[in-house]
């Protein structure tokens, strides 16, 4: 028997075979279409034929061996993850010049190793909020980079970056390096501190000993009150700290954005100087994190929320993946472990490609990260002001060879520095996610492949051909479906259901798995 055709439309009404027997698995009522109900009555019709269906198939598993956790899929209702409902908390921003320690510290408060640190001044660049927590107080943190005076290029945009972060604090942490003692440069913070009017804790920072505490004694000179010796690499003397900085926090903030119940989590992808970071100021409508020429600016995932369509996002600007993680080292593998991680606590990932060079394999490897993260996918074609007419059929031909497997994906043309068609990002979004959140009754489920296999049956193996049982979905975000067979369904017809669940119900923008469990009748 032929394969079938993954190409091949679906069949009309006239032509789908429906089984007469009702205790046939998936063969056991008449087909019914997405659109056929012409009103409210032929729709509770549809609902209890698929109902009395499911009850058919399900007392026709009892005829097979299942396992608990067969048993325990057919009895359980669909869990949906939850998203974390985000609230406003009194913000502390962690400041000082390069190299004196501040991501380590941050590090050390939250209580896991997400800032990227390296022994190598400038790592950190843009300004980084972290949930925290100290003595059952809950508040955000905030991780800077280093603030120079007179410097240019990226360096002084780093600069800016802090200077913000200290306007929307409610109270700082100032961290010096106590073995160097205080600078030129750590007087000019002390003076912008002083000018903000927050609230400061003066941090000495690498007193790793009894013996180095006479050194952080000297920074009273700095006027900010009473060092408090610590070193953030072993967390000496970090509880003392930050008992003085709840002391200095307030308890309600004057500064936080307030943020709704439940923004959606969007992560912005892609390798190196695509455009991800000018996108997100774009989208903000300010300088929000460090742009840059130079390729790999953004290091550390920075959240953003943003008001779009009249709904809120949390935009996640990541650190441009580059060819294999382990062939980076230092700060750029690290930003890439903290990008992987950011698509995980994502929703759905914009995937941005250069539109104005060709299409490259880290490309389709970033692509296929995201579908096996099991997040929502739209993929944003960027710097589409660079390109010219001579490049477009090179493009599409390049689209329609290397991302076949991803013709489900919206597909949206920008230009980050422009701002051309950034709007068309949220209705693209907006399908990604509810095909993500999507769930087929089980009824219907079955009523489709029922249809299905009857005009499109499995190829025989070995002379005999297997059948489906039963099939429910198991999850959704993404969606999982589950079948039940009583024999091996091969690859190529998988991928054919695959193809034609898309077809019928939609689920554009989402990737879907389908497993299948081969089940033997019990023994007489």
């Amino acid at each position: 028997m032929e394969q079938p055709d993954p190409t091949t439309t679906h069949a009309s009404d006239d032509d789908r075979v429906g089984l007469a027997d009702p205790a046939a698995p998936l063969g056991d009522a008449a087909p019914q279409g997405a659109d056929d109900a012409p009103d409210g009555l032929d729709l509770a019709q549809d609902g209890a034929d698929d109902a009395a269906r499911e009850r058919a198939l399900l007392a026709g598993l009892a005829e097979y061996d299942l396992a608990d956790e067969d048993l325990a899929l057919l009895e359980g209702e669909v869990t949906d993850d939850e998203r974390e409902v985000a609230t406003t908390l009194p913000v502390l921003a962690v400041v000082g010049r390069p190299n004196v320690g501040k991501s380590t510290l941050v590090n050390r408060i939250i209580g896991r190793r997400e800032a990227v640190v390296e022994d190598n001044p400038g790592v950190t660049r843009d300004r980084v909020s972290y949930p925290a927590e100290w003595s059952g107080r809950r508040f955000t943190l905030v991780d800077t980079g280093g603030w120079e005076v007179d410097v240019a290029g990226i360096h002084k945009r780093v600069a800016q970056q802090a200077e913000v972060a200290i306007e929307l604090a409610d109270a700082v942490l100032f961290v010096v390096d106590a073995t160097v003692g205080s600078t030129d440069t750590d007087e000019q913070v002390v003076r912008l501190l002083r000018r903000s009017g927050k609230p400061v804790v003066l941090v000495a920072n690498k007193v790793d000993g009894p013996a180095v505490e006479a050194d952080a004694a000297t920074l009273w000179s700095l006027g900010l009150g009473q060092p408090h010796p610590i070193s953030a690499l072993h967390g000496r003397g970090t509880g003392d700290l930050l008992d003085a900085a709840m002391a200095a926090l307030p308890t309600v903030s004057a500064h936080a954005t307030p943020l709704p119940d439940g923004p959606r989590r969007v992560a912005l992808v892609g390798r190196p100087n695509v455009g991800k970071s000018s996108l997100l100021n774009k989208v903000v409508g300010s300088e929000r994190v460090v742009v840059d020429d130079v390729a790999g600016t953004t290091r550390d995932p920075v959240d953003e929320l943003v008001a779009l369509g009249g709904k809120p996002w949390v935009f996640v600007d990541t650190a441009g993946i580059r060819r294999r993680v382990h062939q980076t080292s230092g700060a750029d593998f690290y930003a890439s472990l903290r990008t992987q991680a950011a698509v995980e606590k994502a929703e759905v990932a914009v995937v941005l490609v250069d539109a104005s060079a060709p299409m490259t394999e880290q490309d389709i490897r970033i692509v296929q990260q995201v579908i096996d993260a099991g997040r929502a996918l739209v993929v944003a074609y960027n710097k589409w002001d660079l390109m010219d007419e001579d490049r477009r059929p090179f493009l599409e031909r390049e689209i329609e060879q290397q991302l076949v497997q991803v013709q489900w994906a919206p597909r949206v043309n920008v230009s980050a520095r422009t701002g051309w068609h950034t709007d068309r990002l949220v209705p693209a979004l907006e399908r990604a996610l509810a095909s993500w959140d999507t769930r087929i009754s089980t009824g219907r489920l079955n009523a489709f492949l029922g249809e299905l296999v009857s005009a499109h049956p499995h190829p025989l193996r070995g002379g005999k051909q297997p059948r489906i049982l039963f099939a429910t979905q198991a999850s959704t975000r993404p969606p999982r479906f589950v079948i039940f067979a009583s024999g091996f369904l091969e690859p190529t017809y998988r991928r054919f259901i695959e193809r034609r669940l898309r077809e019928t119900f939609g689920f554009e923008g989402t990737p879907i798995t389908i497993s299948v469990r081969v089940r033997e009748k019990r023994k007489r």
